[in-house]
């Protein structure tokens, strides 16, 4: 059975950070950020002061990398990606700069945040959460399309076309007989 908790690390704008689960929706319609720590308690976080979550492939040990526990080391992209999907760049409110694949879809509209595939997927980190609150500026890059879906041409009858066959109303006389 799967947890419904998912690992994530929690970036403040304050440069400190902290580690724990998550729920899955926790974006929606909540006042705060709500986390359970890796003591067991439960860490409540105001929107205006988080950065970032990364959705995380493992928590940081003790013996771990507490600097950059996110082992995000690339915020950009260093060719253009080729997932489908719209390539942004987001300025966040400290000055920071972060590329990443969002889905397009209404999220980006409507949503409480941005959720993004970071440039390096193979990093620890899996998917961004950004808030709203976070965001300074939101530049689309590029949308990158899918390829599964084409389109089928229009196929239009031109009022000067001949008939292939003019004025065949049945078999002719010769083939009767």
């Amino acid at each position: 059975m799967a947890s419904s908790r998912k690992p994530v690390i929690v970036r403040k704008f304050s440069r400190d950070w902290c580690a724990g689960y998550a729920v899955p929706g926790f974006g929606r319609d909540s006042a705060e950020l709500e986390i359970l720590d890796l003591n067991g308690k439960v860490l409540r976080m105001a929107w205006e002061q988080v950065k970032w979550i990364c959705y995380v492939r493992e928590l940081p040990s003790a013996s771990g990398d507490l600097v950059n526990p996110e082992r995000l080391l690339r915020k950009r992209f260093s060719i253009r990606p080729r997932t489908a999907g719209l390539w942004l760049r987001l300025k966040l409110a400290d000055g920071d700069e972060l590329e990443g694949l969002a889905a397009n879809d209404l999220t980006l509209v409507e949503g409480p945040g941005l959720l993004l595939v970071p440039p390096d997927t193979r990093s620890n980190t899996q998917r961004i959460y950004v808030p709203r609150q976070a965001i300074q500026t939101l530049e689309v890059l590029s949308l990158i399309g899918a390829s599964g879906r084409k389109r089928i041409p229009e196929v239009t009858v031109e009022a000067g076309q001949t008939e292939l066959f003019p004025g065949d109303s049945g078999p002719s006389q010769d083939q009767q007989a």
